[in-house]
């Protein structure tokens, strides 16, 4: 790399995680040595325009004003303007960022990028294809069921009467694609079941039933490309009832023990099914898979995959690394490193084919 190397931040975007996005970018911006990189800030309107920005520390008001770029900030037409950038670091939570729609933005462009690709974007944010493929692979997963709205507007009785059946209170009803504990429902009574659902709708065209797990919340950093590390796992101590978006962005009230108080055997039983759910998933730079530790039988299950965890001040990825010996700064050095090598990878096979 160069001695000051030109990265464009990624941040806001359209989905309901937004203003997490804001506060996870504004950390990237301060841990991101100034001597190193130069920061080109591109901000996302909730409405999905494109803005060159000072930084992620701007205020709303100033994030706000102002034209927009083309949809393709990288385009010959803005060249000119400074606009260009050797990577492109999304900080994008959620879907429209997330998800694999502006990694597949940034592979047409066939620029260099932090972290996964399109296809394990994709199936990393998509709750039900990621447990379909982890369950595959032989990984412990709790039980689930998928339900469509479609398939709800239809038959809401059948429906009910089928989740009643295969699962015991308490369960959670979760939008299928969506991150931040945005609209999930724990569901302690049949009766609110039907309510779970309609919010999980809220937010996507597809809804996950899950078994409730009583027990302890794990969460384990990954970091690679095709030879990824785990961290040391953590523990999370949620103030509320579950980890949820209050929890997490709003009371400031969670506990979290880093590293988690575990045997050796089990801290080697999560980093190694952390790294397997990376590789099962096609996951490339960076991930956080989350756990449950069920307390009556002992049994450890992979709850999700967050392919963009969040980099706030209390967010678990870069606090992990950071008491497995790598702090945020170096973190970000070699996420940076991990999206040039992935390109140059991608590049070779791309001659390869012409």
């Amino acid at each position: 790399m160069a001695q000051t190397t030109r990265v464009a931040l990624l941040f806001g975007g359209r989905s309901a995680e937004h203003d997490v996005s804001l506060v996870s970018a504004a950390a990237v911006f301060r841990n991101l040595d100034p001597r190193t990189y130069k920061v080109l800030s591109l901000y996302i309107t909730k409405a999905g325009c494109w803005k060159v920005v000072p930084s992620p520390l701007a205020s709303r008001r100033d994030l706000e004003r102002g034209r927009g770029l083309d949809f393709l900030p990288w385009t010959k037409k803005s060249r000119g303007t400074g606009l260009r950038a050797d990577i492109y670091f999304p900080v994008l939570h959620g879907p429209f960022g997330e998800d694999g729609t502006v990694q597949g933005l940034l592979e047409m462009a066939g620029v260099p990028y932090v972290g996964a690709g399109v296809l394990g974007s994709a199936v990393g944010m998509d709750k039900v294809a990621s447990k379909v493929l982890l369950q595959s692979a032989g990984l412990p997963v709790v039980p689930f069921r998928a339900v469509l709205e479609t398939d709800w507007r239809r038959d809401r009785a059948g429906i009910l009467r089928l989740v009643r059946k295969e699962f015991r209170r308490p369960f959670f009803v979760k939008p299928a694609n969506l991150g931040s504990s945005v609209g999930i429902t724990k569901v302690k009574k049949d009766k609110d079941a039907a309510a779970a659902l309609e919010t999980a709708f809220r937010y996507d065209r597809k809804a996950l039933v899950e078994k409730g797990i009583a027990g302890r919340e794990l969460e384990c950093s990954v970091l690679g490309n095709d030879e990824p590390e785990a961290s040391l796992p953590g523990e999370v101590i949620p103030h509320r009832e579950f980890y949820d978006y209050n929890d997490k962005y709003v009371d400031n009230k969670t506990g979290f023990v880093i590293p988690a108080r575990l045997s050796a055997s089990l801290i080697a039983q999560v980093r190694r099914l952390a790294v397997a759910a990376f590789r099962t998933l096609d996951l490339a730079g960076m991930a956080r898979v989350d756990f449950f530790l069920e307390r009556t039988s002992g049994r450890l299950f992979v709850n999700e995959v967050n392919t963009i965890p969040g980099f706030t001040e209390i967010s678990m990825y870069p606090k992990l690394w950071a008491a497995s010996g790598l702090p945020f700064p170096a973190l970000l050095d070699r996420l940076i490193a991990l999206g040039f090598e992935r390109h140059r990878a991608r590049r070779v096979c791309v001659e390869r084919d012409r």
